[in-house]
């Protein structure tokens, strides 16, 4: 069977939905998702980076939930997954245009929405009324990293109905490309190594987004920073911290990414056991920099390999863009 050949049953409508995206996207990124979605048996180990995928790995949950609940601890850490917080981030930007002064974009990231209907219900009374300019969500809409799709999706739908704005997103290493038509039928659009701009007036504010750059190493700056010209103020969507220093030298002022939930299980003081990233542990959770670069990595809105967080709530941001105020400013 070709990596091109719909393997979910949906038929003719799939394979049309997957032409139209190889239109889009080319012929080699798609063929490379799809390919790497489905070599199963290659996702828990591999030789090189990541050597191990923990969130591959079925008896991890099993292990995890048996560990809480002998520590007595299983119903804490499952009430905590449902604490979702709304936090607010104010970022200064040398290049942020004057008309763009308190632009804000609502940050969700890893959603695993078909993980329970609680969870959707706490996350849809939470976003609920909370005014925006954008919305743009960074990845993992699914709780496995493998199998169906559709619930996924569809739990994202009935979330859509509720978040303001514009919405659009990239896709993260839980996800599956086959994700993309059904997402932007239902008014996400998803950014896949690709651009766009908002106006107000004579001035642009630049939106890109990456696929995922942690499992599937399938993001290509390069080509998402193509359309943007020298000295525009960008931001990046990307799922992961971990492809930071490349942003950095590709002209991006902004990246809001997410990927490692924080570290989701921590040690008192927000500590993170793990954070299954290269990028440094500095960057794990909340604002971070790089020399003249500015990040923040989410620490996501849901919970991987099992509903669970300890130290670290979930949340979703509220980030405010103002220019960075200099001498000229001040006259």
């Amino acid at each position: 069977m070709s990596a091109l050949t719909p393997s979910t049953g949906h038929g003719d409508a799939e394979a049309e939905d997957l032409a139209a995206l190889r239109l889009r996207i080319g012929r080699a990124h798609l063929r490379h998702r799809l390919g790497l979605e489905g070599e199963h048996e290659a996702r828990v180990f591999r030789k090189g980076t990541h050597f191990f995928h923990l969130e591959n790995w079925t008896m991890a949950r099993t292990l995890l939930h048996a560990g809480l609940t002998l520590a007595g601890l299983r119903g804490r850490a499952r009430r905590n997954t449902l604490r979702i917080e709304l936090r607010h981030n104010d970022v200064a930007l040398a290049g942020l245009p004057a008309a763009f002064e308190g632009y804000t974009l609502l940050h969700l990231s890893d959603l695993h929405l078909d993980l329970s209907e609680h969870h959707l219900s706490r996350l849809v009374e939470r976003v609920r009324g909370i005014a925006c300019d954008v919305c743009v969500l960074t990845g993992d809409y699914r709780f496995a990293t493998a199998g169906p799709w559709e619930p996924a999706v569809a739990a994202l739908e009935r979330l859509r109905a509720h978040l303001p704005g514009p919405v659009y997103a990239v896709l993260g290493n839980h996800d599956s490309i086959r994700m993309v038509p059904r997402m932007e039928a239902f008014g996400i659009r998803m950014l896949m190594n690709e651009s766009v701009h908002f106006e107000r007036g004579d001035a642009a504010l630049h939106l890109a987004g990456i696929d995922d750059a942690h499992y599937y190493r399938a993001h290509n700056l390069h080509k998402a920073a193509d359309a943007i010209p020298d000295g525009g103020c960008a931001i990046l969507l990307s799922h992961t911290p971990e492809p930071y220093r490349h942003a950095a030298h590709c002209g991006f002022d902004l990246m809001l990414c997410g990927h490692t939930h924080g570290g989701q299980i921590c040690l008192p003081g927000g500590v993170p056991v793990l954070t299954d990233s290269d990028a440094p542990r500095a960057f794990a959770r909340g604002p971070w920099r790089y020399g003249g670069f500015t990040g923040y990595t989410s620490a996501g809105c849901g919970s991987s390999i099992i509903d669970a967080r300890f130290n670290c709530p979930p949340e979703v941001t509220l980030h405010r863009l103002t220019r960075v105020q200099t001498g000229r400013d001040a006259q």
